[in-house]
C-alpha cells in the first residue's frame, strides 16, 4: 500500500524552477533514499511534501501522517528533553499524560538517552540532540518518517550514532524517506533510491541498480564522493 504518493510536482523559487515534474511512490514499510549532488531539488522536495513549502503544480496523496527530522535539531532550548518530546503529544494530540510519558520513556531508552530527559538542548551533544529529535517525531506516531540530511550538522563520530538509530528503525519496518549525502548508509539501509540532479529524477531503482548503474553522470557523482 502506498503511503505516500507525489504526482507530477513543480516548484519554483522566482526563475529558478527547481523541481520539474517530479512524481514518485512510498510504499509502507519502505525506505526511500535521495541523493544526489548540492542544489539538486532534494530537500525543495521533501519540504514540498513535508508542507513546509508550496508546489506551484501537481499533488501529494497520504496516507496517514507523517513526521520530520530536521538538519540541526530544532529542539526548543528552553524545554526540557521530556517537555521537547512530550509537547505536541499533550498539546496538538490531546493524548492522556500517563501515556505520552510512559511512551516517551521508552523512545528515550531506545534512543539511549534515559538519563538526559531532564536535561536541556545545550547540555546535550549533537549527536545526541539528534536523538532527542528522532524520539520527538516518533513520539508523535508517524506513519512516514522523513529526514533531512540528518547527519549534515555532526562530526563522523556522531554520524555513526545517527546512522545506528535509523539502521534500527529500518529494521522494525518504519516506512522512511531520507535525503541523504551518506552514500555507503543509502546503499545498505534503503529498499528504493532516487538520484536527482538540476530538479529531474535522473535514475531510480534498487541500491543495486542506482549505485551500480552504467549511467556516466551517476559514476562520477559517486566517484567524486569516493575520492573525497
Amino acid at each position: 500500500m502506498s503511503l505516500l504518493e507525489i504526482k507530477n510536482i513543480r516548484k519554483s523559487f522566482g526563475d529558478n524552477e527547481v523541481l520539474k515534474d517530479i512524481s514518485l511512490k512510498v510504499e509502507k514499510g519502505e525506505v526511500l533514499a535521495v541523493i544526489g549532488p548540492s542544489g539538486s531539488g532534494k530537500s525543495t522536495l521533501l519540504r514540498c511534501a513535508t508542507k513546509l513549502e508550496t508546489y506551484d503544480a501537481g499533488e501529494i496523496i497520504y496516507e496517514g501522517s507523517f513526521g520530520l527530522v530536521f538538519q540541526n535539531f530544532n529542539l526548543f532550548p528552553h524545554y526540557t528533553v521530556m517537555k521537547n518530546i512530550t509537547d505536541a503529544p499533550l498539546r496538538v494530540q490531546k493524548r492522556e499524560k500517563d501515556e505520552v510519558f510512559k511512551e516517551a520513556r521508552e523512545l528515550l531508552l531506545k534512543m539511549g538517552l534515559s538519563d538526559k530527559e531532564d536535561a536541556y538542548p545545550y547540555q546535550l551533544s549533537g549527536g545526541q540532540q539528534q536523538r532527542v529529535s528522532i524520539a520527538r517525531a516518533l513520539a508523535m506516531n508517524p506513519d512516514i518518517l522523513f529526514f533531512d540530511e540528518p547527519t549534515s550538522a555532526l562530526d563522523p563520530e556522531l554520524t555513526g550514532e545517527i546512522l545506528k538509530v535509523i539502521k534500527a528503525l529500518a529494521a522494525e519496518h518504519m516506512t522512511m524517506v531520507i535525503v541523504t549525502h551518506e552514500m555507503q548508509f543509502a546503499k545498505n539501509v534503503s529498499d528504493y533510491v532516487i538520484f536527482m540532479e538540476n530538479g529531474y529524477i535522473v535514475t531510480q531503482g534498487t541500491p543495486t541498480e542506482v549505485f551500480d548503474s552504467a549511467n556516466p553522470r551517476i559514476r562520477d557523482f559517486l566517484g567524486k564522493l569516493n575520492a573525497e
